[in-house]
């Protein structure tokens, strides 16, 4: 005897399957009282305490932390490399383990903080180096790649159709952003334009002009929806 949903052999006397708990019946098989062949399924086998995971998870970035500060105050009595290790392991904190502090993350509520702590850290590094390209290139790139990211994360988290013009639409900006990290790139060194954004400005816009014209045909997206589940 098998079980009808998972397919794993089955003796006659069981009454649940122990591998997918399917309840299991056969009308013809008169179940038997013998003993199972597999061990009796515990929930407590599979029991996993995730704040207490995140508590370690935290202590491991804090050790490295507290270890570099430390000798960095030994050697130089004073925080100077060490702050670069601590803002690296705040942006990865935020980015990676604060959101599973929260039963359910909202990717779009999380995605704008892992991006503002991201900013904060350029911020840091240039203030630290006494750098002037934070507020010409560092923050309008990063700003604008948060937006971008953020905006195509709420479309596809809240909108049930139309995935294929949001990400038409994502690649079209995509391709824009190229060129305003460019021209951002030209206002901050000084340099001049060569144009290399409008390559992938180019290839973006196709892709996208692409995604969008499948979606506006509705029997070359109906195809494309049975086959890959767009």
């Amino acid at each position: 005897m098998y079980c009808v949903k998972c397919g794993v052999e089955l003796a006659d006397s069981e009454k649940v399957c122990p591998l997918c708990r399917t309840m299991v019946f056969h009308p013809d098989i008169k179940r038997g009282e013998g003993e199972p062949p597999y061990p009796e399924f515990t929930a407590s086998e599979r029991h996993f305490n995730r704040f207490g995971a995140l508590f370690i998870v935290t202590f491991i970035f804090l050790i490295p932390l507290f270890i570099c500060l430390m000798t960095d105050l030994r050697l130089n009595g004073r925080v100077v490399w060490s702050g670069y290790v601590a803002g690296g392991l705040a942006t990865g904190y935020a980015a990676f383990v604060l959101p599973f502090w929260f039963r359910r993350p909202n990717p779009v509520i999380f995605l704008p903080i892992a991006f503002a702590a991201a900013i904060l850290y350029l911020l840091y590094i240039d203030l630290a180096t006494g750098g002037s390209w934070f507020l010409s290139l560092a923050f309008p790139v990063a700003g604008i790649a948060g937006l971008i990211v953020t905006a195509v994360t709420a479309l596809c988290k809240y909108l049930r159709k139309g995935r294929l013009f949001v990400f038409g639409g994502a690649f079209i900006a995509l391709g824009g952003y190229s060129v305003l990290v460019e021209m951002f790139i030209v206002l901050t060194v000084g340099c001049r334009f060569v144009f290399w954004s409008l390559y992938p400005l180019t290839a973006c816009v196709l892709i996208g002009l692409m995604l969008i014209a499948i979606g506006v045909c509705k029997p070359l997206r109906r195809s494309l929806d049975k086959r890959f589940f767009i």
